[in-house]
């Protein structure tokens, strides 16, 4: 339940820092275990950075991958392809050994339900062991009036994810509402969907039909209170508390209220990695550092600090210190700041490109949102590339929207007013209000037109993969990626790299154990999700790589935890 720091035992056997999916998944398994628990959140939300993710989880193997085709030698294949020396090879072989049974544990003893995506290929296709479909997972929607007051406590998704002030939508909602006037069937689901928001909101500030990372968060909570944990909110760990060698217990803080709190057999570290923490960034990412982040902000690195204190270490050797996407940045009414991150919904949409300020094309704007930013700061260092431009013509943006800007074409004056949204009703006039090189953007235009026609794109091969294809349009051929972009008015949007979780993190055994120098493990200290150096190395081989290891590693933590 949900206590003031005043108002806890001075003694668990397990605590948790951290409120994640990692976070909260450890909890669990040590609640489900009999174990008296306490779960710390350093916000006044719960779910850190998964609240605001599509809350995919990728887990190989579960029982949601019958029909797959996908075996246990494939996931193990394809990783050694994909993520090779970036990352331990016996890390990611205990995380495809436990995934299905940390699933499986989940499901069998609480709320938290998954299934597979009908399709959701794995990002890198171009390699031997690549599957389309089972590995990535998604928690069932949840209803959030099951939580009561404690619905409250849920972090947000982002504002600009949820239409009609605080709906959620899954893609396949998205879908159904695109084809409102077309379809009998997505009429009927259409009209469920606005109807049931119609009553949450005559009794919620938003609505508590919750799909992706917030349905995920939602199971979670579900499942912790009906379990007893006790939970702290607003509350910081100053302090890990060390006897003989081993980690007994923390020290919190919450206002001026201060306390020592024992821990009999685990301290587990999830707290979101360092995305947050203003030295590290400026040390570990890639230049030009990122001014902002779409991710949650309570991603401190504070506790990470406390363990590096006794002696742990920082993973070295990973492709990238982060995981990326590309967004787009707008001012709110309150003076906050939308990052919107660009996974699929435009950018692989025919009828668009992007370029850099030479008008020309960098990437493939299909690939995986994690390769595109990367493709972004190396384009960058020989040619001006950040910011670069994502542009439509009216019909691409009419049928799939831009960005913050809906499908439907409807609504654009304040972004246009606002500068979000650039228009003009020729390619040339567009370049001129972006700075680009009028010129090489029209031979750019010209060429994708080209390909629209034979279906090839000769300089990235944009759609040459089922990943590719799938975020296309598949009514579109014979490319669903590519087609003209020749109706005017033309529309632009501005392209930044955001970084969307970290990578490296702590060194730790395949338990999870947090180790210090000669890889000595400090006894009691365990650390998941971002905390934990990411098993994929800095690679970004498919969908929920950062939350399927963040569960599994919390499920083999308490396993070694209880043994001992």
């Amino acid at each position: 339940m949900i206590r003031p720091l005043t108002d806890i035992h001075d003694e668990y056997d397990v605590v948790v820092a951290g409120a994640g999916a990692g976070g909260m998944a450890a909890a669990l398994y040590a609640a489900i275990a009999g174990q008296r628990v306490l779960l710390i959140e350093h916000t006044e939300y719960l779910g850190g950075t998964t609240a605001l993710s599509a809350g995919s989880v990728w887990a190989p193997n579960t029982r949601h991958a019958e029909g797959s085709g996908d075996t246990p030698n494939k996931a193990p294949l394809f990783l050694d392809n994909v993520v090779g020396n970036y990352a331990r090879p016996a890390l990611r072989r205990a995380f495809l050994d436990s995934a299905p049974d940390a699933i499986a544990a989940l499901e069998d003893n609480s709320d938290v339900k998954f299934r597979a995506y009908p399709m959701h290929p794995d990002y890198v296709q171009e390699v031997d062991g690549a599957s389309l479909r089972g590995r990535a997972l998604e928690a069932l929607p949840f209803d959030g009036r099951e939580l009561g007051k404690a619905f409250a406590l849920l972090r947000p998704p982002i504002p600009e994810f949820t239409i009609l002030g605080g709906m959620m939508v899954s893609r396949v909602d998205i879908d159904h509402l695109l084809k409102l006037t077309k379809s009998a069937s997505s009429f009927v689901h259409a009209v469920k969907l606005l109807a049931r928001h119609a009553r949450d909101r005559l009794r919620h500030p938003r609505g508590t039909r919750l799909v992706m990372g917030n349905a995920l968060v939602g199971r979670f909570v579900k499942s912790l209170l009906d379990r007893n944990v006790d939970i702290v909110m607003n509350t910081s760990v100053t302090a890990l508390q060390r006897s003989n060698g081993a980690v007994v217990g923390v020290t919190l803080k919450c206002g001026d209220v201060v306390r020592d709190i024992g821990a009999l057999k685990a301290v587990i570290l999830a707290g979101g990695g360092f995305i947050q923490h203003t030295a590290r960034r400026e040390a570990m990412l890639a230049k030009p550092v990122p001014a902002f982040s779409p991710s949650a902000p309570g991603s401190t690195g504070e506790l990470q600090d406390l363990a590096l204190a006794l002696g742990a270490r920082f993973s070295e050797g990973t492709l990238d210190n982060t995981f990326w996407a590309p967004v787009s940045l707008r001012q709110r009414a309150d003076g906050s700041t939308a990052v919107f991150p660009h996974f699929v919904f435009d950018r692989s949409k025919p009828g668009t490109v992007c370029v850099n300020s030479s008008g020309k094309r960098f990437v493939n704007e299909s690939t995986s949102y994690h390769l595109f930013a990367r493709a972004m700061f190396d384009a960058h260092k020989r040619s001006p590339s950040i910011p670069a431009f994502l542009i439509a013509d009216a019909v691409a943006l009419k049928r799939y929207g831009l960005g913050m800007v809906r499908p439907g074409g409807y609504g654009l004056k304040p972004f246009l007013a606002d500068g979000y949204l650039v228009k003009d009703a020729t390619l040339r006039g567009l370049a001129g209000q972006l700075g680009i090189d009028a010129n090489n953007l029209e031979h750019t235009v010209a060429a994708m037109n080209g390909y629209a026609k034979t279906g090839v794109d000769p300089e990235f091969n944009r759609g040459s993969t089922a990943y590719h294809r799938n975020a296309g349009d598949p009514a579109v051929t014979p490319n669903p990626n590519l087609g003209p972009i020749d109706t005017a008015p033309f529309y632009a949007i501005r392209l930044v790299p955001g970084d969307i979780g970290a990578a490296s993190g702590l060194v730790t055994s395949e338990d999870a154990q947090v180790l210090g120098h000669n890889d000595v493990p400090i006894a009691r200290l365990y650390a998941c999700g971002a905390d934990m150096q990411s098993v994929m190395g800095g690679t970004y081989p498919g969908p929920g790589i950062t939350l399927g290891p963040a569960i599994t590693f919390a499920w083999r933590a308490i396993r070694h935890a209880l043994k001992g």
